[in-house]
């Protein structure tokens, strides 16, 4: 009979402080996802939303901090240099990145970070922090996404058809993903997400590591 040898474990770590977790959600645009993550991080006392740099002009009702953290275009390229940003991308005329140091801070500290990032942004944030959790969110179909687009009367027919496309691309990218919801309903959505962050929290590889 074979024998089975037990794994010695570090028993203070069962039983010591927590870190965050690192959760990146992706979706095509009109897929609810800034409703859902609002939700989650209301229900979650311990869940932080990732604060972005961005070279984007601040918005009526937009507050620095809060929103973003907004700079200019010279400041936002000294930190490329730096090497301050965890990733950072350029969508259309504006900058936006993410501090490597915000994110750790918080991670050891215990709070769960959920940052929203395109399919790109959150593979390339993987290969850094090999334990994030990504997390794609899905609309019911691609004509609910089209009506949905449709009825927020704000981009043009053109508009609509390129960002469809663009849902299309992302939607290929599934499968580098950890976990898909589909949101058919807020309720379903905000829930499936909570229980992945949950059970993600309690995995024996991860509080062990």
């Amino acid at each position: 009979m074979t024998s089975i040898k037990k794994k010695k474990i570090n028993i203070k770590k069962l039983f010591s402080h927590e870190k965050g977790l690192l959760i990146i959600v992706s979706a095509p645009s009109g897929s609810g996802k800034t409703t859902i993550l609002n939700h989650i991080i209301s229900k979650i006392p311990q869940t932080k939303y990732s604060i972005s740099y961005t070279t984007r002009i601040k918005r009526p009702g937009e507050k620095e901090g809060k929103h973003y953290h907004f700079i200019d275009n010279d400041a936002f390229s000294k930190k490329i240099k730096q090497g301050f940003f965890l990733e950072w991308a350029r969508v259309y005329d504006n900058c936006y990145g993410t501090s490597k140091q915000d994110i750790s801070k918080l991670i050891s500290k215990g709070y769960d970070v959920i940052m929203d990032l395109d399919t790109k942004g959150a593979c390339n944030v993987k290969k850094l922090f090999g334990n994030a959790v990504l997390i794609f969110l899905l609309p019911p179909s691609i004509n609910e996404l089209n009506k949905r687009l449709k009825s927020r009367n704000s981009d043009s027919p053109e508009e609509i058809k390129k960002r469809i496309g663009m849902a299309m691309n992302e939607i290929s990218h599934i499968p580098e993903y950890d976990y898909v919801v589909i949101n058919d309903s807020l309720t379903h959505a905000v829930s499936a997400i909570k229980s992945i962050i949950i059970s993600e929290k309690k995995k024996v590889s991860r509080i062990l590591k």
